[in-house]
């Protein structure tokens, strides 16, 4: 290669010397922006935003998690009228379809919006998220999440650290359990009808054993991941001859409660599960939270992170408590329980009861 000449080296050096110089003088302002800290983010959004994009990601459609999404999104329209803002869901709505593929694809999709904050409905679809949204630096409220602690998504209940805090619909499995025996005091054999890809079923389930044991009550555990094996593992289960079956807030039976509840109700099995939408789709019984409190309280937390700035790191989980017990008046009669008599048996443990029959949703 022929060389330059001495004197257009020398020019060229100089002139590299000075492009140096200027950039150093210039700084951070001429090159890309640093990331802004929780603290400044959460000050230009308290001082300044008046529009939020707000992402809803479902985990799948079940009566549960529609009537959740469909409350965080009442709540978000009137704390929007409330604070003079807009909040904007409706072209950042997604349904993950159970599906972790779809999750992660709509997380990807999350991050091309450009969204403020992300809310998912249910563990799976808030662990998903959350693996993505951390690295975004994207802040997470979540939804129904049954043990957030468990599930790796938070620190602690009082102190969820990073981005990420929510609401629990954590259960009260060990009341479960004693409604169950209220009405059945002599009950010996009880199924454990749950998913094991679900972590927001393994403290509830391992709570009931534990409970079980105590009171010298056999047990027997099936599974399923999918509408045919729970449906499967219902059939085990009549053969085996439990005398109750308890479902914690799975999603995965959930969806298939429509499918069972007849077959159950053929063989005088009470069902107990963790969620009244389970009582809605036919189940006997359903103790839980109310969603529709959950959905709101979850909004309201989406506000009070963008419009207040709210640090999530330092926000306490919020665990809602509910005393009433949905009980499916038609399932009731078709197992052979009297209402009444079972209204008094839990009337004992100083809880009510609100009835219900068989329907897909929630009106």
């Amino acid at each position: 290669m022929k060389k330059q000449p001495m004197a257009k080296r020398m020019a060229a050096a100089l002139s590299a010397l000075m492009l140096l110089a200027l950039t150093a003088c210039s700084g951070a302002g001429t090159g890309p922006a640093s990331p802004q800290s929780p603290s400044d983010s959460a000050g230009e959004s308290a001082e300044s935003k008046t529009e939020y994009k707000v992402g809803i990601v479902k985990f799948m459609d079940h009566a549960s998690l529609d009537q959740i999404e469909r409350k965080v999104q009442q709540e978000l329209d009137v704390q929007s009228a409330r604070l003079g803002v807009s909040f904007r869901y409706a072209d950042y709505t997604y349904n993950g379809q159970g599906d972790s593929t779809t999750l992660n694809q709509i997380a990807a999709q999350l991050v091309a919006d450009g969204v403020d904050v992300v809310v998912p409905i249910a563990t799976p679809a808030a662990q998903i998220m959350q693996a993505t949204m951390a690295d975004e630096g994207i802040p997470i409220i979540f939804s129904a999440v049954s043990d957030p602690v468990t599930a790796g998504l938070v620190a602690s209940m009082d102190a969820p650290g990073g981005s990420i805090t929510g609401v629990s619909d954590a259960l009260n499995t060990e009341m479960i359990m004693k409604m169950m025996i209220a009405v059945n005091p002599d009950i010996g054999k009880v199924g454990l009808l749950y998913s094991k890809s679900e972590d927001s079923s393994k403290k509830p389930i391992e709570e009931a054993k534990a409970y079980l044991d105590a009171q010298g009550i056999a047990y027997v555990e099936k599974t399923g991941t999918n509408t045919d094996e729970i449906s499967s593992a219902v059939d085990a289960l009549i053969h085996e001859g439990v005398e109750a079956i308890f479902t914690p807030t799975d999603n995965t039976v959930m969806s298939a409660e429509l499918a069972i509840f007849e077959k159950l109700g053929d063989a005088q099995i009470p069902h107990y599960a963790g969620a009244n939408s389970f009582a809605l789709n036919g189940a006997f019984f359903g103790y839980g939270v109310d969603y529709d409190d959950l959905g709101a309280k979850t909004a309201q937390m989406v506000a009070d992170l963008l419009v207040n700035g709210a640090d999530p790191a330092a926000t306490p989980v919020v665990i809602l408590a509910h005393e009433m017990a949905t009980i499916n008046t038609e399932t009731c009669a078709a197992i052979g329980l009297d209402l009444e008599d079972v209204k008094a048996a839990f009337a004992t443990l100083g809880i009510g009861v609100e009835e219900i029959t068989t329907a897909q949703k929630f009106e």
